[in-house]
């Protein structure tokens, strides 16, 4: 059988930056070239970035794409690499869609090339578009109708991209069909917990089907609230796994194939859901034998918290690092979420560029100052604390608030200064909220929400609780000190606007609301199948209220990392005016 040195690269790119992309790909083909592939492959659309959203409308970034597309195939080829087959990623456009209504203006295509001796062999656009989730590919592009095979050293490669493994018929069977050898789908498939799972079932049922060994390559890095954890897979013909990479971490992943050889007469003709091949032969000449000395290997999966911890930090590493900025800057209370908030940003940012402020009002405990103080002398981070009492009194001696008014106040006082420092000093402030919070509505606009970006929007809290313990957990293992204070994870969470405050007096206790959460915000569970499943019926009307009558003050909080099949923002999206409401 003929030998192939598959070469997958799972690196990160950023949205626009066309040339420091293209750069990237050179750089990983010429270390896969100094590993002796002879096919290479980088993610979907990893030239121009993933999801470029709208900018795929914009007929100048379009053709930026497909002129950096040929660019790098010259480059490439003038680097010494021209000879060695590289797939990879791009904004196209259909050359021959007609204009109509209900389809985007430009007829853009999330595209596909093969780049060879200076030249681009192939393209193939997406056929399969999501329009769930996080996903409105139907809004930006027209699909692709070729079923796009490369003759590799006598080898048959048949081609994909990300959706059109995720679903049934199309290029799955249409590779079966064509008689291909090898499968590779590029992917830019985004993190949610436990996808791995369904991501490795989903890559072995769509192998046996496809009848050959199959590779599966995804991204790796973050873009806004978006991030790739990698986990490429490759696995042979009977879903038997031979390689699998590691999640959230940058790499090659080299693996040696013992691969059918293509038939003599090339496949052609029209197969399944009425996909034409479209086959290039790039060489017929087969490797010379080889022993075998890569077989990729199969990395360690990370278990539940430390995926997710790891997801929140390369977010929000990716959101800083990609915009251009240094530092961050949070409100220290002493409690848990900005504890947490610290340690994240502490280990994405480094503690040099971690800032932390302790904004005291007259009703902050003195354990919540000095957890604070605490946590920063763990960490590492820079750390100030400005009390907020000479300013909260002159709004008192003005405007004589009371209840909620004054509360909110100090919250509001606090988000003032976090802002007038960020100016000041160039950090980006870090919102502190945790999906909990969010989605009832219990946070203050223009104060707790105040922030560029908002780290745990997506964890609920008492997820808050289980990653703060892990990570303290880890680091003790590691022979580290803990970053964050026990008295911060053990004591009852608060606000500390009024005497004696505790969130509870507003809230249920964290463990019963965030099951009614995850029954009504991720899935979408009505008034009386949540009460079915043995919640009491007031508390529950209580609580979907909050959440219905709160969606304006979500609107309003910054971006922040996904971690769920259902975020608040792209993942959900609910009208603010609305008269709907779940019946008691």
């Amino acid at each position: 059988m003929p030998q192939l040195r598959l070469a997958l690269n799972q690196i990160d790119s950023t949205v626009g930056s066309l040339t420091a992309n293209a750069e990237s790909i050179i750089q990983w083909t010429r270390h896969s070239a100094e590993q002796g592939a002879h096919l290479v492959a980088f993610p979907e659309m990893v030239l121009t970035g993933y999801p470029v959203e709208d900018l795929a409308l914009r007929s100048t970034f379009v053709q930026a794409s497909r002129d950096a597309l040929r660019a790098l195939a010259a480059r490439l080829d003038d680097e010494g690499f021209g000879e060695l087959p590289v797939i990879v990623g791009y904004l196209d456009r259909s050359e021959k869609a007609q204009p109509r209504y209900g389809q985007p203006a430009g007829a853009p295509q999330n595209a596909a090339a093969v780049l060879h001796r200076g030249t681009v062999a192939l393209t193939f656009a997406k056929h399969h578009l999501p329009n769930y989730g996080v996903f409105d590919e139907f809004r930006y592009f027209v699909p692709g109708d070729s079923m796009p095979v490369i003759r590799v050293r006598g080898v048959d490669v048949a081609l994909a991209i990300c959706e059109d493994l995720w679903q049934e018929g199309g290029r799955v069977p249409a590779t079966r069909s064509a008689g291909a050898g090898l499968l590779v789908s590029v992917n830019a498939s985004p993190y949610e917990q436990n996808k791995d799972d369904t991501r490795l079932e989903l890559v072995r049922k769509r192998a046996q089907e496809a009848g050959c060994t199959t590779a599966y390559l995804a991204m790796i890095g973050g873009q806004d609230e978006l991030v790739f954890d990698g986990d490429s897979i490759v696995v042979d013909k009977d879903g038997e796994v031979i390689a699998r990479a590691p999640q959230f971490a940058e790499g090659c992943v080299l693996v040696d194939l013992d691969l059918p050889a293509a038939s003599a007469e090339p496949p052609a003709g029209v197969v399944d859901d009425g996909l034409r091949i479209e086959h290039v032969v790039l060489s017929e000449e087969p490797v010379p034998a080889y022993e075998a000395e890569v077989g990729g290997g199969y990395a360690d999966r990370l278990d539940d918290d430390e995926e997710v911890y790891s997801a929140l930090v390369v977010g929000l590493r990716a959101y800083v690092a990609k915009n251009g900025f240094r530092s961050v800057l949070i409100g220290l209370s002493g409690g848990i979420d900005s504890a947490l908030v610290a340690a994240i940003a502490c280990d994405a940012v480094g503690a040099q560029n971690v800032y932390g402020i302790a904004m005291p009002s007259r009703y902050s405990s003195d354990h919540s100052e000095g957890d604070a103080a605490e946590l920063a002398r763990r960490t590492g981070l820079n750390f100030r604390t400005v009390p907020i009492a000479p300013m909260f009194d002159a709004y008192m001696e003005s405007l004589g608030l009371t209840g909620l008014a004054e509360e909110n106040l100090q919250s509001r006082l606090r988000g003032t200064m976090l802002m007038a420092v960020s100016n000041q000093e160039g950090h980006i402030v870090l919102a502190p909220g945790n999906k909990s919070e969010l989605a009832v509505g219990y946070s203050t606009l223009y104060g707790d929400s105040v922030g560029a970006y908002g780290p745990i929007k997506d964890v609920y809290k008492t997820a808050v609780f289980r990653l703060a313990r892990w990570r303290n957990r880890a680091a003790q293992e590691r022979g580290q000190t803990p970053p964050i204070p026990e008295n911060s994870i053990s004591k009852p969470p608060s606000a500390e606007l009024r005497p004696g405050q505790v969130d509870t007096d507003s809230l249920p206790d964290y463990p019963v609301l965030d099951a009614i959460l995850a029954l009504y915000v991720d899935r979408d569970q009505g008034m009386e199948s949540i009460v079915a499943a043995g919640f009491d019926r007031e508390l529950v009307a209580k609580t979907l209220r909050m959440v219905d009558v709160a969606e304006y003050k979500r609107r309003q909080y910054p971006p922040g990392t996904k971690i769920s099949a259902k975020g608040f923002g792209k993942d959900r999206r609910l009208p603010i005016t609305n008269g709907w409401r779940e019946r008691a």
